[in-house]
């Protein structure tokens, strides 16, 4: 299995003849507005172009998998994106919460089924996990989504953690499905008012803690409301003696693992 970062939380999985798109946010930088405003210097998004190995990388996505889309999150399907999937008529995953809001915009939707139901996927299966998108009152206004834990022939076993907080519901799928692989979100993104809505570098320190395999943490450096740095990240991951499990790639670079 190749895992590659593209940027923020898409990323591109290579399985085989499997190439998996998760949630892809395409456009140039600074194309989209800012999400923080109280702040002395508005930053429009994304902060950063798509590496150089993006188109490469596209032009052999086979599916494409989203976590969650509505109420907003241009960070996992904005316009460039949707168009993208559109005109290549990619087989877009979804949960069924999802899927017609998906269907409107012309996309090919493969709605998945109930949280926490193992369920085929592709030539394998899929158990869609339930995120925890912030608390209190910023939390009630978000889409929760969910994260996959996924298993395909021949391939290590992957949770893609999608953008929550640490939760029970997440912290269980560690402990009970032991993926040798997940993708977490560190970037503690929080806006103007609440609290973060995602892990932060300590969460995703003891996220990796807890799971018996390695964890890659995205959702760094791409968005104006995240405020962990890559640098950040890595020098609590070496305090806390994690470095040998906490992966933190740079955009464009590619992680390789194989089974067992």
């Amino acid at each position: 299995m190749r895992i590659t970062q593209l940027r923020n939380a898409t990323v591109v999985i290579e399985a085989g003849e499997r190439v998996i798109l998760v949630d892809p946010m395409l456009a140039p930088k600074g194309a989209i507005p800012p999400l923080k405003y109280l702040t002395a210097r508005r930053r429009r998004n994304p902060l950063v172009e798509l590496p150089d190995n993006a188109a490469e990388l596209l032009n052999r996505v086979t599916h494409c998998l989203i976590t969650h889309c509505q109420k907003g999150h241009f960070d996992h399907l904005d316009r460039a994106g949707t168009k993208w999937l559109r005109e290549r008529n990619i087989p877009v995953f979804c949960m069924a919460g999802d899927a017609a809001f998906l269907a409107k915009k012309g996309l090919n939707v493969l709605p998945l089924k109930q949280q926490n139901r193992e369920q085929a996927f592709l030539d394998g299966t899929i158990i869609p996990i339930p995120c925890r998108h912030g608390r209190g009152i910023v939390g009630s206004l978000m889409a929760h989504g969910y994260g996959y834990f996924i298993n395909l022939p021949e391939e290590p076993s992957l949770y893609i953690a999608g953008d929550t907080i640490l939760t029970s519901a997440v912290e269980s799928c560690l402990r009970n499905h032991r993926p040798a692989i997940s993708v977490m979100p560190a970037g503690g993104a929080r806006f103007d008012v609440g609290g973060d809505i995602i892990m932060g570098a300590d969460d995703v320190v003891k996220a990796s803690r807890i799971s018996p395999g390695i964890v890659i943490a995205n959702h760094l450096e791409a968005l104006d409301h995240c405020p962990v740095t890559r640098n950040e990240l890595a020098k609590v991951c070496d305090k806390e003696n994690q470095a040998h499990k906490l992966v933190i790639p740079d955009d464009g670079e590619t992680l390789e693992f194989s089974a067992g």
